[in-house]
């Protein structure tokens, strides 16, 4: 399975990986002589759209007051008050609305031409991350796709189906949870590394990954694992020919939303909606801590204490691919 093009967008300390071929859009215009058929999520609560609603797992957002305002005002598993990047990319490029969940009960083979999301909330590049966390690994995530090829080709044929999975788009996010949890929260991985040595080993985790999809201080560490990133990304370039891979900052337009949210339409950029905004996400954002939540979260750049709001989303997409579709 490969791509013409690879685009790396970094989320810092998240991560977005996205392997493309650009197609003719309804909002954003890039090259009518190209076609993008599907969109294939991997990674983390940034675009996870559901797939953890069925897991023996804390780390789960399909109850209120998530989801409300998305449609029919219903929490679906998103990490947000609405849509997530999932769903934002994949409506901007004119492929679909919403990007559905593979393991959603609601998912549909008629869904799979199009493409659906594999991404796990929690997930990350460490093992030990979403074992902590008992969600789905990358390697679980791929397996699920390798699943997913096999219901593909069985619906739409054998040539159709290599059509969509070789000139689909595949964005991953990553990375997040490896620093703030299995590093610095729990301190497990400081007992094995230091944040050089822990921000190598998460680089060719990355790398890895890569290779199975196309084959042939917090601060200090996500600027630390960005840098590797880049590095690493522009030397896989050259062993993928059919891989075009970019490497985008995402990392400092989030800090501009939170510093200066006025700038962006926003009233506040320190805090989140839900609740008091400074800690509570997944279970403890929750209908107890609702009554103190705002009234209205586009005005907020953030939903929860690490999840954007769906305004917020809009901006940060919508300002990656003005900027770097045409890549």
């Amino acid at each position: 399975m490969s791509s013409e093009y690879c685009l790396n967008i970094l989320f810092s300390p998240l991560v977005f990986l996205l392997f493309c071929t650009i197609k003719a859009a309804a909002i954003i215009k890039i090259a009518e002589t190209e076609t993008i058929p599907a969109l294939f999520a991997f990674g983390d609560s940034i675009l996870d759209t559901g797939n953890n609603n069925n897991l023996v797992s804390i780390i789960k957002t399909n109850f209120p007051p998530y989801g409300r305002d998305f449609v029919g005002g219903k929490p679906t598993g998103r990490a947000s008050d609405g849509k997530v990047p999932s769903d934002l990319i994949a409506e901007a490029l004119g492929i679909k609305e919403l990007l559905p969940a593979y393991l959603h009960e609601d998912t549909k083979v008629e869904d799979f031409p199009t493409g659906v999301c594999f991404a796990s909330s929690g997930s990350g590049y460490d093992p030990l991350t979403t074992t902590l966390l008992q969600v789905l690994s990358l390697s679980d995530q791929l397996d699920l796709f390798k699943e997913y090829i096999t219901k593909l080709r069985g619906t739409a044929g054998e040539d159709r189906a290599n059509f969509i999975i070789s000139n689909g788009l595949y964005i991953v996010s990553a990375g997040n949870n490896d620093i703030g949890l299995s590093y610095f929260l729990t301190q497990l991985r400081k007992l094995q590394y230091d944040v050089p040595s822990y921000n190598a080993f998460l680089v060719a985790s990355a790398s890895s990954f890569l290779k199975r999809v196309c084959p042939e201080n917090i601060k200090e560490a996500a600027e630390l694992f960005n840098a590797n990133l880049s590095t690493e990304l522009h030397s896989l370039s050259n062993n993928l020919p059919d891989a075009n891979i970019f490497l985008v900052d995402v990392y400092n337009p989030l800090l501009h939303l939170s510093r200066d949210p006025a700038k962006f339409g926003f009233e506040v950029g320190d805090r989140g909606c839900c609740g008091t905004g400074t800690v509570e996400f997944c279970e403890t954002c929750n209908e107890l801590v609702d009554l103190l939540s705002c009234s209205d979260a586009s005005k907020y750049a953030w939903w929860d204490s690490v999840h954007p709001s769906e305004m917020g989303y809009k901006i940060l997409v919508s300002q990656i691919l003005q900027k770097n579709i045409n890549n």
